[in-house]
């Protein structure tokens, strides 16, 4: 069980905040590893704050100035009131249909079909923004802005879609540049994670004991160092690179899963 839950960790953290979806791969490496059920479900989203723990390590030194300017500097209360303003649709509509997305959508072919059209939509993304961008830093971004990146990442409500790759692509696609875009949908992720893994562990507690404690504190640990590593090597490769091989990976990705699915060559239980 330990071992599945560090192998669980770590698809979370490497996962997490590239356009692939996390969601999904996890959906599918639990099928893979029969690691399912209602608990695994809530394992699956509290794992999430071990590659937030990442994100905040990475970025101490932004939210530590941020944090200590609030009382006097227009830039830091700028940037924590467009953090909240993204945040609220995703709270509103996770509420409103939260539960029946998850008993309705949370299959690997639903996930598989997600892939192929998200890495499609990467694709027409890159070659669409290449020469609109208008914002350039997080600080250059408007409540405006800051709102529709927020509409934008309900659509990772479908599973498979991926958040980071909603948030990440749809700011470009509205004007971001691509390290704006990525910075925001880092920073973002903080409030919405946390605020996901908290709700989930509350919500679901009578699932859960203390036996489960090893459990959940090893996907965390291994979800932080996995993360960590992903946050620093991403940050980098996007100073030159696109998110094209991300689409392409995304795509065949999505093909092998409905073939072996409709061949039954492999079992993706639903």
């Amino acid at each position: 069980m330990l071992a599945k839950a560090a192998v669980m960790g770590i698809v979370e953290g490497l996962t997490e905040f590239l356009p692939i979806s996390s969601t999904g791969h996890l959906i599918l490496a639990g099928s893979l590893l029969d690691f399912t059920g209602d608990k695994i479900k809530v394992f699956e989203i509290a794992i999430q704050t071990g590659a937030i723990f990442a994100v905040i390590l990475v970025y101490w030194q932004r939210l530590r100035e941020t944090a200590a300017g609030l009382g006097s500097e227009p830039r830091a209360r700028r940037f924590v009131t467009n953090v909240a303003i993204a945040f609220v649709p995703a709270v509103v509509l996770g509420l409103l249909f939260g539960k029946a997305i998850k008993a309705h959508l949370f299959t690997p072919t639903v996930v598989a079909s997600t892939f192929i059209v998200g890495g499609f939509v990467i694709l027409w993304a890159e070659r669409r923004t290449a020469s609109a961008v208008r914002v350039q830093h997080v600080d250059d971004m408007t409540p405006l802005d800051a709102l529709k990146v927020g509409l934008v990442q309900c659509l990772a409500m479908v599973p498979g879609t991926s958040r980071s790759g909603a948030t990440i692509i749809g700011g470009m696609l509205l004007g971001l540049s691509r390290k704006a875009a990525t910075d925001f949908s880092f920073f973002l992720a903080i409030p919405t994670l946390i605020g996901a893994g908290a709700y989930s562990l509350y919500k679901e507690r009578a699932l859960l004991s203390a036996g489960d404690v090893p459990m959940f504190a090893v996907g965390l640990l291994f979800s932080f160092l996995s993360a960590w590593l992903c946050v620093r090597w991403l940050l980098r490769y996007i100073a030159t690179h696109t998110f094209a091989p991300f689409a392409w990976y995304r795509i065949a990705f999505g093909v092998i899963v409905l073939a072996t699915a409709w061949s039954g060559l492999v079992n993706w239980a639903d």
